[in-house]
This record gives C-alpha cells, structure tokens and sequence, in this order.
C-alpha cells in the first residue's frame, strides 16, 4: 500500500510539468508560497530552528538519493557486462557455425544424377538445385496451420522493422533500434515494462512498441540499458518458463515454433531432476504443435492397450475415449 506521501507524487510530477519548472524552482515555490505564506513554519520556532529543520530533512533525503544512485549506476554496469558476454558468446558461435563443414544431405536419385554427369564444373548448379529441391521440400511438409508464419532467426525469434528479439524457454531480449539524429542518454528514453505490456519510445517520438505481450512477463527482474548510444536493449523473465514465444507482442506476426532450436548446451548445465522435467516438457510441446500425443497420454493409451489385451473377452467396439 502506498504511504500518505508517495501518493502526492503523481501530483508534484504534474506540477513540475505544468509549470516546466525545475526542482529548485518547486523548492522555492513550496518555501516561499506556502510554508512562509500558510503556516508559521520560519517564526513559529524560530528562524534557528527552521533552518536546522530544512537541513536535517536535506542530509536524509540526500544520502537516499545517493545510495539509490549508486545501486542504479551498478546494476547498469552489471547489466552492461551481462549484455557484452551475451554479445560475445553469440558472436563466437556464430563465427563457430561459419568453420564447420557444410555437409549437403540429398537423395539416392540426387547422387545417381550427380554421378552421370560426372562434370565437376556442373556440380555448383546441382548443388543449388538440391538446395532449392530441400527448400521446396521443407516447404511441402509445413501443416496448412503453420503456412504463412515466419522462420525463426537464429535467436528463436523474430527479425521485424522496427525491433529484433530472441528468447530461451526462460527469458527474453529485445533490441530497439532508436533511428534518431542524434546520440542517445537514458535520459532520453522512456521504458515502461509491466506484466502484460511494453512501451519503448524516445522522448518527444511516436512510440517504437506500445502494446500487449505475448504473455506475462517477470517486472521484478525485467532491466534495460542503451547499446552504443543508438538502440535500447531490454532483457525480461517468462512467467511461463516452459513455451516457446511465438510472437512478443499481440500484433506482432507469427513465428512456426516448430522451426525453433533450443540450445542443448543450457539443457546440459541443469541437473539431472531438473533436466529431465525441461525434457518431458519439450518433447511434450513439440507433441502437441504435431497433434500427437504427449507424454502423459501415451502412458495412459498403453495402459488402455495393454488392459485390453489382457481382457480379449470385453467389447471395447462402442467406447469413446478422449
């Protein structure tokens, strides 16, 4: 619950904006129009003691302030130098990808091809046809649900206009372009991160994202910091850590989940209990995008199976099951 004083801030904000005035202004504004015109604040103890009163207040709230600044100034740091080996983890891995051996898969009738032409000048064009053929192929097997949504990019997200974001099975990062004439501070920027809603803008702009997520999100640990003085870089917890994202914001377009590929690398740094649960739910997802079954009914479908294997006598002909 708010105090007394914390819900006179809306108003003082408002004060200060209506009267684009700045904190010291506000300052003389509520000493000389209302304590010295409205109370006995400066005679009624005397002026001594006002004075000790003012100072008092100003060596609490100042040290507050400070202590709050420098806790600000730290988690930035740290996110920064989070941001930064995230960075350069991505990079290695992609420049990583770059080294390994392309090794092209194709069919018995491919190679029978490949091998009657027996030029090697003609195989670049046989290659670029297998490509294509794979494509096409991959193409074809895409559900008629699943046609006309986006492939994930390399972070199992989305590459759109205006921002780009990737996403673990916990977690979410968002890089905003800020595409303004001059450098960007913080102080430029507004963020808004709630459970259910972002708003990324500049100040003084349209808003770059302002809408309704996906789904819920963490507040608690949501941060963001600036990159290069050119683009806001936020980073968020799932409520649901166990689904992929198939879009960040409501309007956004869909991206196929089916296409994305979790990194095998995190599964491996989780225990043995917590690891086999991060499994089960996996594979249970992935059933479920396939209108297969999951885990739990396959398990139930074999018992059922298996009951009425060993009761050949009962008609199972007119039952239903779901």
């Amino acid at each position: 619950m708010l105090t007394f004083v914390e819900n006179q801030h809306p108003m003082l904000i408002l004060f200060l904006n209506i009267r684009m005035c700045s904190c010291m202004s506000l300052n003389s504004t509520c000493g000389s129009c209302f304590l010295a015109r409205k109370t006995d604040f400066y005679v009624g103890a005397g002026i001594d003691r006002a004075r000790e009163m003012v100072l008092q207040s100003f060596d609490k709230h100042s040290l507050a302030a400070k202590k709050a600044a420098e806790e600000l100034e730290k988690k930035k740091a740290y996110e920064e130098k989070r941001l930064e080996e995230r960075r350069a983890a991505q990079k290695a891995k992609e420049e990583a990808e770059l080294l390994e051996p392309k090794i092209q898969e194709i069919t018995d009738e491919e190679a029978e091809r490949i091998m009657a032409n027996g030029n090697n000048q003609e195989q670049p064009s046989n290659s670029s046809d297998i490509k294509e053929a794979k494509e096409n192929n991959d193409e074809e097997e895409d559900d008629e649900e699943d046609k006309g949504k986006l492939k994930p990019n390399a972070g199992n997200g989305c590459d759109l206009d205006a921002y780009q974001w990737t996403q673990t099975l916990g977690e979410i990062e968002v890089r905003v372009p800020l595409r303004v004439g001059f450098p960007i501070k913080a102080k430029d920027v507004f963020v808004e991160i709630r459970k259910d809603n972002l708003k990324v803008a500049v100040k003084g702009h349209a808003p770059v994202i302002d809408g309704k997520l996906r789904a819920s999100i963490k507040t608690e640990s949501a941060t963001w910091v600036i990159e290069d003085k050119k683009a806001v870089i936020l980073n968020f917890e799932k409520c649901n850590n166990m689904e992929w994202w198939n879009k960040l914001m409501e309007n956004d377009p869909e991206i196929n989940t089916k296409k994305v590929k979790p990194e095998n690398s995190k599964l491996s740094d989780l225990d043995g209990e917590m690891r086999q649960m991060v499994e089960k739910m996996m594979y249970d997802q992935r059933q479920k995008e396939l209108g297969l079954p999951t885990s739990e009914e396959k398990k139930k479908q074999d018992i059922l199976k298996k009951f009425m294997e060993q009761h050949p006598e009962m008609d199972f002909s007119q039952a239903k099951f779901s």
